[in-house]
């Protein structure tokens, strides 16, 4: 996503990724990917297929990006992702132990020759116009896994369906880069 941010101040934002202003983070981060030597994999839901296209949309993206698989359904998050379902049926699909569970399993399942991804990446959330499952429009958790951590991100993004299905595919863009600049180790 070509996007002007503002650059941030390192002071206070310490763990924060210096960008420049008019930066391709999407560029920036295959670059990352690929200088680190580390395959990434996507599991969407809200975003389906959005951010897996914006990683391709990169030329020499294929070097570091496996593949994604778009499990908007709720069983395929199970079925192909692996998610307990016990936490799916306790929880519902969007909820931050399904976001983390989503990058987890992503990474397996989109092994290939056996290795898997170095690092998972996932969206689940209400994209909108109205509430779903009791959470509000705009309620989205990005998941990531790398080594044998995981994480998930809360957001509360505002705008309309677009906006919050394009504002996720960013903050997870810009979520990949901050685990790379920490150094998450396995």
């Amino acid at each position: 996503m070509r996007r002007s941010v503002p650059v941030p101040d390192p002071s206070t934002e310490p763990d924060s990724v210096p960008r420049t202003i008019g930066e391709d983070l999407t560029a920036a981060l295959i670059a990352e990917l690929t200088a680190a030597h580390l395959s990434i994999a996507v599991a969407e839901s809200l975003t389906g297929g959005l951010l897996v296209a914006e990683l391709v949309r990169v030329p020499g993206a294929s070097a570091v990006v496996v593949g994604g698989i778009v499990a908007y359904n709720t069983a395929l998050k199970h079925t192909l992702l692996g998610v307990d379902s016990s936490v799916l049926n306790v929880h519902g699909p969007v909820h931050p132990d399904v976001a983390k569970l989503m990058a987890v399993g992503v990474r397996t399942a989109l092994a290939v020759n056996g290795e898997r991804a170095a690092i998972g990446v996932s969206t689940t959330g209400v994209a909108g116009p109205g509430p779903e499952g009791g959470h509000e429009a705009g309620t989205v958790f990005i998941g990531l896994s790398k080594g044998t951590g995981s994480w998930a991100i809360p957001l509360q993004l505002s705008g309309d369906r677009a906006a919050v299905r394009a504002e996720t595919v960013t903050r997870a863009i810009e979520s990949v880069r901050e685990l790379i600049a920490r150094g998450a180790t396995e």
